[in-house]
């Protein structure tokens, strides 16, 4: 990659900060813009002192590559100036695919669980060998003539056709983002040519009735993961506690080692299995895999907890049923004998519509239920249904909470409250914790 100025655009982004961080490593002076909105992902931007600016076209200098975000097309005030300069506009993608040719690539694609598996195969294989990464809660790592790179691959409005990486792991496949997928078929045929385009070796749950066909569309090899005798790495003599979960595994039959992690909920133990699998593959030793799955402490924004008062908060990225069902489930591991209070903000007025049904038996699943009012995107504004809507059908609660008057919540003692969702939950569990205060 040519020495340059690297000026991201919406460098904001998960995926682009976590790019932005990448390319400073690699000794690439980088900066970029975005809105002036407070995010999680700025920390690590200013740690690694990247410029931040706010958008403007005089932020773009003739000198300088642009790496635009996928949220940004051509009435951008800085990407319109990047084509009156004919600058190179790199989309996002592509500079990720320019990582993927010079390493031992691994994506992570999947519905759920990228993030938590990225994170977790990145902490693994940085202990073992030099490791880049680029993990979708906005950390990434460049190291220069490393061996690895792991990275998350967004399969939303198909991003992740961009890749060829050498494995690619796929947790699940399950209908998501309804703004741009028609149906679950959608949804698997994106993931079909996206395993087309892998050049050695897939990883695949093996429980998923969706990637078991998985074989009838690819030439190269799948291994399987999961709990059935039917799957290449299988996990067996599964012990849950409150103080994690261990296991040993077998490969085809063989046990190659025995695990222990830190770690709660069954989604765990599978993205455990897939990164024991891409390792093994890989030549690495079982006893180090082991090593370094006891010692990780997890990704921003999945299952973070802290005590406050005499609750246990826990803030989740979770705002898919499927994903709410195993974050309640973890918790349930972690803490059998308290009360499990879920405050969830649904994201995006179409997924709340599409995935109705699924939202009422997942959040039925805690013993309380808070909603906060419905999270937009920038793409959907509005909508026709409503949290109320959702609330009617809980059978465990439902009060929508407003920001300023969170005091419902104040009744709960030595409970664990859950606050879920992909939006601005954060501000609700701000506001609790000031009132608790």
């Amino acid at each position: 990659m040519e020495k340059a100025v690297y000026h991201f655009v919406g460098i904001k982004g998960t995926g682009m900060s976590a790019l932005a961080l990448i390319l400073k490593d690699l000794g690439y002076q980088v900066q970029g813009s975005d809105i002036t909105k407070k995010t999680f992902t700025e920390a690590g931007l200013r740690r690694a002192q990247i410029p931040i600016l706010e958008f403007a076209a005089a932020n773009i200098q003739p000198t300088m590559t642009i790496i635009a975000g996928n949220a940004f097309d051509d009435s951008n005030p800085e990407i319109a100036q990047a084509q009156k300069l004919h600058l190179p506009i790199i989309r996002y993608p592509d500079m990720v695919e320019k990582l993927v040719q010079t390493y031992t690539s691994i994506a992570v694609a999947g519905t759920h669980g990228k993030t938590s598996t990225t994170g977790l195969l990145a902490h693994v294989l940085e202990g073992i060998a030099p490791t880049s990464y680029l993990i979708g809660d906005g950390t990434g790592k460049g190291v220069l003539n490393g061996r690895f790179f792991a990275f998350e691959a967004d399969e939303y409005r198909r991003h992740f056709l961009a890749y060829t990486p050498d494995y690619m792991i796929i947790t699940n496949i399950d209908f998501d983002h309804p703004d741009y997928f028609t149906d679950r078929n959608d949804v698997f045929e994106a993931f079909c040519s996206a395993a087309r385009q892998v050049q050695k070796a897939l990883f695949a749950w093996g429980d998923d009735p969706l990637l078991t066909t998985l074989a009838d569309h690819v030439q190269i090899p799948i291994y399987y993961y999961g709990f059935s005798d039917a799957v290449d790495f299988q996990a067996v003599n599964v012990q849950r506690t409150d103080q994690g979960s261990q296991f040993d595994v077998l490969y085809q039959g063989q046990q190659i080692g025995h695990f222990a992690i830190p770690m709660f909920g069954q989604h765990n133990i599978l993205n455990s299995l897939a990164v024991i699998g891409v390792s093994y593959l890989e030549k690495i030793s079982p006893q180090l895999i082991q090593q370094e799955l006891a010692t990780f402490s997890g990704v921003k924004r999945r299952y973070n907890e802290r005590m406050v008062g005499d609750n246990v908060l826990i803030d989740d990225y979770a705002h898919h049923p499927s994903e709410i069902q195993a974050t309640i489930d973890a918790a349930r591991q972690q803490y059998p004998d308290k009360q499990i209070v879920a405050v969830f903000q649904p994201h995006t007025y179409s997924r709340l519509t599409a995935l109705f049904d699924g939202f009422v038996r997942s959040l039925d699943l805690a013993d309380q239920v808070y909603l906060t009012p419905i999270f937009g995107s920038i793409r959907e504004q509005s909508g026709h249904i409503t949290s109320a809507a959702l609330a009617a059908k809980l059978h465990k609660g439902g009060t929508v909470l407003q920001l300023e008057d969170m005091t419902p919540l104040l009744q709960y003692h030595d409970a664990v409250i859950i606050f879920m969702g992909a939006g601005d939950i954060q501000k609700y569990e701000l506001a609790y914790q000031k009132l608790l205060q």
